[in-house]
């Protein structure tokens, strides 16, 4: 009771405007956002080009008194008026001083130790005239720390002040070491080996004639490959065509006798004669195993081989040919594509380092071992491997949410989300996932992801929620409804696109049809699991004070804001260092808040007016051009399913998008609106689609086909359609969960195809396709990695200041995942097996 007493006496006030004493404020009440004694830059310093990049900055940030000397320069040049349109300087409602804004000095903290107890003050978010008739409960209260809390919160400092995971050396040491080898490995490899450039010949086999070509280069290994361009047919084909091309090896003594046959004949599907002058050229590959003598044949005794060609079309049928002498031996590719993916995952799961750079380390390694397997692939090769359409709407629309955040739009949806839930929580993510489904279903689901997770974020801010769990719950459901139509996943566009399915008679209309009932089976027993998995709200709050989680918000965000700026321009360097101080002072101040105990907040019951007075529309001219955009992009990712009505891909839209809506704003530094784009996950999808490219060179995902092939074909004939449903649907889901869903998804529809035209199987097709699309799209959810919204929803998280991991997102993900599988599995047993829908 005695200091409680004399708490309250060192807040009795004599004037309204009047400060506690111990509460010293080093800035003036009228505008304390500005003030020069806390700048840590003189105005002088101050350049114009120093000020573009303060410009630059984010508003919160550029608002800090620590940068007042940017602020007060910038007021100068362009009038106070202007600029305080720009940004409202930190004032309450009533013109009346926020004690919430006053800092407080070093040497008096109103925390006073005793003991083991932390006695700290709590401030309340009120006028300061009404303190004196505060109840004591209103002005005081206890918040303790044990000794160990304090130890943990201390060694959580230590790893976390910097914004950095600090490793234990010798765990340092080890992934140092692993990844100079790794370095070491291709390095050596790429610049000991050639690029390897096949060289096509153009040939002519004549009607009823068999054509003769000389290998002149002997094979390095007993096996040879063979690639052929020409009018030919896929693969699905070569049992059932009319029309066919032959071709067999022949060894021939240095005379040009022929000695034997060394090969079986091989026949490839034609087009018919009245088309061989109107279909595309298509690519074939066969590798041809030697036996052990002939490879000795060649090598040994001086003699030659030929390859023969022989077609029953009734004139002359023209191909490109190219041989390769040292095709790569997949038993072996197979082992180190599974090495290398299996270190990449090492590299993430454990956070060793940014996945980012691991991905980078993953596919350069791999092209090693393609160079050092004699198959080191072109530049062309490997730029041709890159998804130029997702990354190109991945920075299209990076840019539109960049301009679009500048509108306050985003804080303004989220206020409108608290209003028509009536802030209860799980009303709210309810709202949230089936909004985020139903958009997924008609735009893709990374648009839908990029649009919605800057909306999340201020909505959980707002509520005071942990955004985290939140983002990772909104992901899961966006690829979940991304599921239920063939535009809203990648999976589903290669799937429809494929011209076989759609001359089998599955189209727009039946695949939605088939695929929404399974998904709002999914997602009513999703919301399930995770109430069960999150059972009580506090679940999605923080788990620690709320000032000192909001104080390690402010460093991260801080600390990015650091990091966007080099150090190679003078006038950069000027304001990186005020940001880096900025860090330091905050630092200290958040190790003395885990050491001496914290100032605790009340739990944030803000009403609807308050909420709508503070997050306004700041801009409504560029928010309607930013409308009028969207709109067109939009309505050309619709028509995106309609190629005769315009013939625009999705990332060519999202690119024209982003430049008409960069006219319409009109803002001269385009380096403020290009550090917004989250280049670190650009190149993460760069980097994946060529490590997982070079998988599938090394045989890594057709060896996962042929193994579902195996265990297809070893199933009884009754229950061979239900076999296959479950191995096609949990194969695709499991190895979609950790590899690219789009190589696997382009190699799976082959097996799927040949499995319904193999007659001795006797297969439907579109069971098999709607348990493919199914898996490959719902195995996304397993891994962080499983899906390409799942790494954009990371990314821009990390860009707000919060991050989840790859532990933390496998956590939720890969149980819900599992139970979506299992719900699937159910309605397709029941709809196709049991009651043959198809």
């Amino acid at each position: 009771m005695k200091d409680k007493e004399e708490i309250l006496a060192k807040m009795k006030l004599t004037d309204r405007k009047k400060k506690p004493r111990f509460l010293k404020s080093k800035q003036p009440a009228h505008r304390p956002s500005i003030q020069s004694n806390y700048s840590v830059i003189s105005l002088s310093d101050v350049t114009e080009e120093s000020l573009e990049v303060w410009r630059g900055l984010p508003q919160e940030i550029r608002q800090d008194p620590s940068l007042a000397s940017f602020r007060k320069k910038h007021e100068k040049l362009l009038g106070t008026k202007n600029a305080i349109d720009e940004g409202k300087t930190r004032h309450d409602s009533n013109g009346d001083y926020d004690p919430l804004e006053t800092y407080l000095s070093e040497d008096e903290s109103p925390a006073l130790k005793k003991n083991n107890e932390l006695t700290v003050i709590k401030i309340n978010k009120a006028p300061l005239a009404d303190i004196e008739s505060a109840s004591p409960l209103e002005a005081e209260t206890k918040f303790t720390f044990d000794k160990d809390q304090v130890d943990k919160a201390e060694e959580e400092l230590n790893n976390n002040v910097t914004g950095h995971k600090q490793q234990n050396k010798y765990v340092k040491y080890f992934k140092q070491t692993l990844l100079i080898i790794c370095w070491i490995v291709f390095t050596f490899f790429l610049m000991i080996k050639s690029e390897k450039e096949l060289l096509f010949r153009q040939l002519a086999i004549s009607e009823a004639e068999i054509k003769t070509y000389q290998l002149k280069e002997l094979p390095i290994n007993p096996r040879i490959k063979f690639i052929f361009k020409g009018a030919f047919l896929t693969d699905h084909y070569d049992a059932t065509a009319k029309d066919y091309m032959q071709f067999y090896l022949t060894l021939h003594d240095a005379d040009g006798n022929i000695l034997r046959n060394i090969s079986t004949i091989y026949s490839f599907a034609t087009a018919e004669l009245a088309e061989l002058d109107h279909v595309k050229q298509i690519r074939r590959n066969k590798v041809i195993p030697l036996a052990q003598e002939d490879f000795d044949a060649l090598h040994n005794e001086n003699a030659t081989m030929k390859v023969n060609f022989y077609t029953n079309l009734e004139e002359s049928f023209s191909i490109n040919i190219a041989y390769d002498p040292s095709p790569l031996n997949k038993d072996v590719g197979i082992i180190c594509a599974a090495v290398v993916l299996c270190g990449l995952y090492v590299l993430i799961i454990w956070e060793l380092v940014h996945r980012t750079f691991a991905a980078i380390v993953a596919s350069t390694l791999a092209v090693g071992i393609l160079a050092a397997m004699n198959e080191r692939p072109t530049m062309h090769t490997i730029i041709s491997w890159l998804d130029t359409e997702t990354l190109l709407l991945l920075f299209g629309m990076m840019i539109l949410v960049a301009v679009l955040a500048e509108t306050g739009v985003f804080d303004y949806l989220a206020v409108y989300a608290f209003k028509i839930t009536n802030g209860k929580v799980w009303p709210l993510i309810i709202c949230l996932c089936v909004f985020t489904a139903v958009v997924s279903s008609f735009l893709d689901n990374v648009t839908t992801i990029l649009l919605m997770t800057p909306v999340t974020i201020r909505l959980c801010e707002v509520m005071e929620l942990n955004p985290v769990p939140i983002l990772m719950i909104t992901v899961i459901y966006s690829n979940i409804g991304g599921t239920a139509t063939p535009v809203g996943d990648p999976p589903n566009v290669i799937i429809i696109s494929n011209s076989y399915i759609s001359k089998s008679g599955i189209n727009f209309t039946n695949f939605t049809i088939h695929m929404t009932f399974g998904v709002i089976l999914v997602m009513v027993q999703t919301y399930y699991q995770l109430r069960f998995k999150f059972k009580k709200v506090s679940d999605l709050r923080f788990t620690e004070p709320q000032d000192v989680q909001k104080l390690r918000h402010e460093i991260t965000v801080w600390q990015r804001a650091a990091a966007t700026l080099s150090a190679f321009s003078k006038d950069e360097e000027v304001v990186r260092k005020t940001l880096i101080k900025k860090v330091e002072r905050l630092q200290r101040e958040l190790k003395k808040k885990l050491t001496s105990g914290s100032v605790p907040t009340e739990s944030y019951q803000a009403t609807l007016e308050e909420l709508q007075q503070k997050y306004p529309i700041k801009n409504k001219t560029l928010l309607i051009k930013s409308m009028v955009t969207l709109v067109f992009v939009i309505s050309f990712f619709f028509l995106h399913s309609a190629p005769h009505i315009q013939k625009l891909s999705l990332g060519w839209t999202a690119l024209l998008g982003a430049v008409l809506l960069l006219i319409l704003y009109d803002r001269e530094d385009m380096e403020a609106v290009l550090s917004h784009v989250e280049w670190a996950t650009l190149l993460f999808f760069a980097a994946l689609f060529v490590l997982m490219e070079a998988l599938s060179e090394l045989g890594l995902i057709e060896w996962i086909g042929k193994q579902a092939v195996t265990l297809i074909t070893l199933a009884g004939e009754n229950s061979r359609l239900a076999v296959a449903i479950l191995i096609i649907l949990w194969i695709s889901a499991l190895a979609s969960a950790f590899v690219d869903n789009i190589p696997f998804t382009t190699m799976m529809i082959k097996i799927v195809i040949s499995l319904s035209e193999n007659e001795s199987l006797n297969l439907p097709l579109q069971p098999l396709v709607w348990a493919l699309a199914l898996g490959a799209c719902l195995g996304g959810n397993g891994t962080l990695i499983g899906a390409s919204a799942n790494v954009v929803c990371a990314g821009v998280a990390e860009q707000h200041g919060y991050k989840f991991t790859f532990v933390e997102f496998f956590k939720l993900g890969f149980p819900v995942m599992i139970g979506g599988i299992i719900v699937t599995t159910f309605y397709l047993m029941v709809c196709h097996v049991l009651f043959t829908w198809h």
